[in-house]
């Protein structure tokens, strides 16, 4: 087996800076490749939290001015990640969200922001750095979309490169007239180029020009090339779809594993199921909700926002509610689901409890604790909260759309016959199909016999990052 050197490009990576999936992949995936003989190195921007994470790192690479100020690449190891760090005050010296300022909205510069981070993946790709010579760049989402751009106007010798779609929902587009600013030629203003509907689209590029197109699930590669999934970009992706393939993302099983979780009360695997009822306790304890081992507990880990259905779960409380079950919900988002949220669990104290924000300690308790998780979430490009509901004994309750659709096995009557269920799908995403999904849990919890075994089913599920690695080191060496 073949060695090969690759370049990852993220705006965030676990365990230094992470807003979402993206993260848990770029921190994760590097370690699963080393075991198919891939070496791995990720460029991520310099934000504080970043280079306070540095022991002594190297000087690589000066830019005497990169998009308005001095720059330089700076090679580290930190949380067991090999790092070439873009170190650029003027645009990362900044804490708090990587993307949005402290008003809420987008930084006013992130067009420069993350042209700059493509920028230097390009420069790195075409050989600045002779020890680091990458035979693939892989461009993970908008902010380093503009990573084959670069590579395919500027001149520069060109790796392999790949892009995956973590959520085609996030485009990164900016106005027209910054072209020339970001150093792209005016050719590249096109159909066939970065232009999309008369503004740059930084996605777009990298599905334009990439070699190779990935997602994170098999589902969702199918539903972003139809019209209502693709978001404006589904003719591209048709057009391109002989390079597009989708590979479900895995979680870290050292962080996810019940056995030895240091957040949960009382530590558990298959055999010592048990020994979960004591964390249910915890939690409902923690929330202030009602003890009673026999009522059926849901459990929301979630960002609240329309795409993840939590509106739907709102008008469905009364369902909820009518099976005598409760809710523990932790997210943050938007401000209105977020008021009435608060507002449900003031009005029902002792059977809705809600926390806002994160909390990693918290997210690790409702997968320990709760029954039943739930994510009606109306397009899901993958879902990882799923999955360590899965790893945790927690039943999941998902919509049937992407990768949810392809991590979940329905209990419907003929793999409850079978005995392979792992949770509970609905569709179409409804508040009608999910009171109708909550109705199914409630009918399974009765049955503790087949709970039980799908908790066992789901818990032996192969969730981990080793055949996803597999499938990644295929794509890397040209063989799929």
């Amino acid at each position: 087996m073949s060695s090969l050197e690759v370049l990852s490009v993220a705006s965030e990576v676990y365990p230094l800076v992470k807003t979402g999936g993206l993260a848990d992949v770029a921190g994760a995936l590097p370690a699963a490749l080393r075991q198919e003989g891939i070496t791995v190195r990720t460029l991520v921007p310099g934000y504080p939290a970043v280079l306070d994470a540095l022991d002594v790192p190297e000087r690589l690479h000066e830019f005497g001015d990169l998009f308005g100020g001095e720059a330089r690449l700076l090679a580290a190891r930190a949380a067991g990640l090999d790092l070439v760090v873009l170190d650029a005050p003027h645009l990362y010296a900044r804490r708090g969200s990587p993307y949005l300022a402290p008003d809420g909205r987008d930084w006013p510069d992130n067009a420069q922001r993350f042209a700059a981070l493509g920028y230097a993946a390009a420069r790195i790709g075409s050989g600045l750095l002779p020890g680091l010579v990458p035979d693939v760049v892989h461009a993970h989402d908008w902010q380093a979309g503009l990573t084959p751009a670069y590579l395919r106007f500027g001149g520069m010798a060109r790796p392999r490169t790949v892009a995956t779609i973590h959520n085609i929902a996030f485009q990164g587009v900016f106005p027209a007239g910054l072209l020339a600013s970001l150093g792209l030629p005016s050719e590249s203003f096109t159909i066939d180029g970065v232009e999309y509907h008369g503004q740059i689209s930084y996605l777009k590029a990298g599905l334009q020009f990439a070699d190779r197109i990935t997602t994170v699930s098999p589902t969702y590669a199918l539903e972003i090339q139809t019209r209502e999934g693709g978001m404006g970009l589904d003719g591209l992706l048709r057009t391109r779809s002989h390079v597009v393939s989708g590979i479900l993302n895995g979680i870290d099983e050292t962080v996810w594993d019940p056995a030895r979780d240091e957040h949960l009360a009382s530590p558990f695997d298959a055999q010592s199921l048990d020994r979960r009822a004591a964390n249910k306790a915890a939690l409902r304890a923690r929330l202030g909700l009602a003890q009673d081992p026999r009522t059926l507990l849901f459990g929301v880990v979630s960002r609240l926002s329309g795409q993840k259905g939590l509106d739907l779960l709102l008008e469905a409380l009364p369902v909820l509610r009518e099976f005598g079950a409760q809710l523990a919900l932790l997210g943050s988002g938007d401000p209105d689901l977020e008021a009435s949220f608060r507002d449900a669990a003031a009005a029902h104290p002792g059977r809705i409890g809600a926390v806002f924000g994160f909390d990693e300690t918290l997210a690790h308790q409702i997968q320990g604790g709760c029954d039943a998780l739930l994510v009606p979430s109306r397009f899901e490009p993958c879902g990882l909260t799923q999955l360590c509901a899965l790893r945790y004994g927690a039943v999941p309750v998902v919509a049937r759309v992407g990768g949810l659709t392809d991590t979940i096995i329905d209990a419907n009557e003929m793999a409850l016959a079978a005995g392979v269920a792992t949770g509970v799908q609905f569709a179409p995403v409804s508040t009608l199909m999910l009171a109708a999904a909550l109705g199914r849990t409630a009918e399974l919890w009765a049955d503790q016999e087949a709970w039980r075994r799908m908790q066992r089913n789901g818990m032996m599920a192969d969730v981990g990052w080793a055949r996803p690695a597999r499938h990644y080191a295929e794509l890397y060496r040209g063989k799929t």
